[in-house]
């Protein structure tokens, strides 16, 4: 394989083309509302995020571990989107489907580094609520802010590493004859796919990276709440065990919103039509992202007090300026 010649000191040269060309979205109509729906979930996304990691920053008592890892699901979903969004629009609204070879590939890492992480960051909220509600008296000992922060850090590492493996077979590869990625971004799958040389290290990672990314995650979170589950009941009082379930409705319901559609996607996988799963990818890729923060401030309590706090404080500012300016 070229990948282990190369490995190996031999002179190979790789056709790599000046640009490729992102083709998602073709002939459906009244396409342009889709886009205009994107841009709309952009804004309240970044609006969401900004003010749950604001709140998360200003307000003292939410600097605990568990709002760490809540602070650094905001961070991602603000800057996944960020990273797809703006770049999905000037592809298709304004007719720039040419991105250079350079470019694609890094448009590919912080897409996929992204939506890995989010996946990644709901295993750090799983064991957070595992450990609060199966040894709520050892909680503070087991769940600590350097062992969140080195949680979290472990998984950015990782995720950086496993991505970057993976762009660096795709640059392994020649493409020599179509350029055409016919998806809304530079998907790893349809492009190692476009090459003329033997891709199979590519095509074994894409593997690896679902199950590290997408399988393993949601097993470690379904474990998880088996335990949970498990725990509460053998607690005494049906309200006890109904006290102990609401505190973990915030992250089911994120961990549903993340992995369903992705699910029934694989799940029908060729009977999809293909700019139907096109619509569904992209919806589920800038979704959550949008959807997370407002579900954390609509089921947990200390979120909503802590916005309602800087709310009013924001709004006795802007009242005293307007008497000192009188």
């Amino acid at each position: 394989m070229d990948l282990f010649n190369s490995a190996l000191g031999k002179n190979i040269t790789f056709l790599r083309p000046a640009f490729f060309i992102i083709s998602g979205f073709i002939g459906i109509p009244n396409i342009n509302y889709y886009y205009a729906f994107l841009f709309f979930v952009y804004i309240i996304s970044v609006l969401a995020n900004t003010a749950v990691m604001a709140a998360i920053y200003l307000d003292h008592n939410l600097r605990t571990p568990k709002y760490i890892a809540v602070f650094n699901l905001a961070l991602v979903d603000l800057l996944g989107n960020s990273a797809m969004v703006p770049k999905v629009l000037d592809i298709f609204l304004f007719n720039h489907p040419h991105i250079s070879y350079n470019d694609c590939l890094t448009f590919l890492f912080f897409c996929y580094v992204f939506l890995s992480m989010q996946a990644l960051n709901l295993v750090a909220l799983s064991y957070d609520r595992v450990m609060a509600i199966v040894y709520p008296l050892h909680y503070q000992l087991k769940v600590t802010h350097r062992f969140m922060f080195s949680l979290i850090a472990s998984f950015w590492v990782f995720v950086i590493i496993v991505v970057l493996i993976a762009i660096g077979l795709l640059t392994r590869l020649s493409f020599c004859e179509s350029v055409v990625i016919k998806s809304y971004f530079c998907d790893h799958g349809q492009m190692y796919r476009l090459a003329c040389n033997d891709y199979t290290p590519s095509d074994i990672t894409a593997w690896i990276l679902l199950v590290l990314i997408l399988w393993l995650p949601l097993s470690i979170v379904l474990l998880s709440y088996l335990i949970i589950g498990y725990a509460l009941a053998k607690v005494a009082t049906v309200r006890e065990r109904m006290k102990g379930f609401k505190t973990c409705t915030a992250h089911l319901s994120l961990v549903a919103i993340y992995f369903l559609p992705i699910l029934i996607t694989f799940t029908l996988g060729a009977n999809i039509e293909p700019n139907a799963r096109i619509i569904n990818l992209s919806l589920t890729s800038v979704f959550p992202p949008m959807l997370n923060p407002i579900i954390y401030v609509l089921q947990t309590r200390e979120i909503k007090e802590s916005l309602r706090k800087l709310l009013r404080i924001i709004k006795h500012y802007k009242i005293s300026k307007v008497k000192f300016k009188k």
